[in-house]
C-alpha cells in the first residue's frame, strides 16, 4: 500500500474498509442488503486513468491519504478507487473508505467553503468535522420499503454524512440541534456551507428532505444534481 504525501500550505479561500465511528449515528435501521458472509473478495485490476488524476489531485493539493485496494463486499457493494483520508488540514472523525472522487470533493468542501464561512460568520477557525461515516453496505433509508431494497452510494464508499462541526472557541454546530437554530449567524452559516455543498456533489440531502435526515448532511457523487 503506497502513502502520498505532499506538504503544502493550507489557504482558506473560498477509511479503513470496516472502521468505525468515534460514536454510533442514532439513525434508523439500515436497509435489508447485507455483505457477502463469507468476506469481501479483493479485485485485482489495472487503475483507471480518472482514479490516477484523482490521487494526483490529491497529492498536488497537500491531502494525505492512503490508497485502499478495491474490494467486492457482495450484495452490490463494490468499493474501488477508494482512499482513507489521512489528514486534510482539519481533523474529521468517522471516516471509513471513500471513493477517490468523493474524498477530492469532501477536502475542497471543507477547506474551502466550511472554513472559511466559520470564520467569516461565527468568528473562530474550524478545528474539527464530525460524520457519521461514510461505507455501509446497506439499502436507501427514510423512504419506505421500495428504497430499502436499492443500492445506497454508501454500499459504494460514495457517500458521506456530515453531523458536526467543532469551532477554536470551544463551540460545537450541529446539524441536529442547530439546523433551524434561532442563532441568526449559525442559522446563516449552515445555509451557506449546505448551499456550497450543492454545488459541489452529486446528491445533497438535509433535515429538510426526510426525517432520516434529522441529524446529518448527506453528501454523496452518485446521481443528481439534487440538492434539499
Amino acid at each position: 500500500m503506497r502513502v502520498f504525501s505532499l506538504f503544502l500550505p493550507l489557504f482558506l479561500a473560498g477509511c479503513i474498509f470496516g472502521g468505525g465511528d468515534d460514536r454510533p449515528a442514532p439513525r434508523p435501521a439500515s436497509g435489508p442488503i447485507r455483505e457477502r458472509p463469507g468476506g469481501p473478495i479483493t479485485l485485482n485490476g489495472p487503475t483507471p486513468r480518472e482514479t490516477q488524476q484523482c490521487f494526483a489531485d490529491l497529492s498536488r493539493e497537500g491531502v494525505r491519504y492512503s490508497g485502499l485496494p478495491d474490494r467486492d463486499f457482495g450484495s452490490g457493494c463494490v468499493v474501488t478507487g477508494a482512499v482513507q483520508l489521512l489528514d486534510i488540514g482539519v481533523p474529521v472523525t468517522g471516516l471509513k473508505s471513500m471513493k477517490c472522487g468523493l474524498a477530492r470533493s469532501f477536502t475542497a468542501w471543507v477547506r474551502f467553503a466550511v472554513a472559511p464561512a466559520a470564520r467569516q460568520m461565527l468568528g473562530s477557525d474550524l478545528v474539527k468535522v464530525e460524520t457519521y461515516g461514510t461505507y455501509s453496505c446497506r439499502g436507501i433509508i427514510g423512504n419506505g420499503a421500495a428504497s430499502a431494497a436499492r443500492m445506497s452510494e454508501h454500499g459504494l464508499a460514495n457517500a458521506v454524512d456530515v453531523s458536526g462541526f467543532v469551532l477554536a472557541d470551544g463551540r460545537r454546530v450541529t446539524i441536529e440541534r442547530d439546523w433551524r437554530t434561532g442563532d441568526g449567524q449559525v442559522r446563516a452559516f449552515l445555509e451557506t456551507i449546505h448551499g456550497s455543498a450543492c454545488k459541489r456533489f452529486g446528491t445533497v440531502l438535509s433535515p429538510d428532505y426526510n426525517a432520516a435526515h434529522y441529524n446529518h448532511l448527506h453528501l454523496d457523487m452518485g446521481r443528481g444534481p439534487f440538492c434539499r
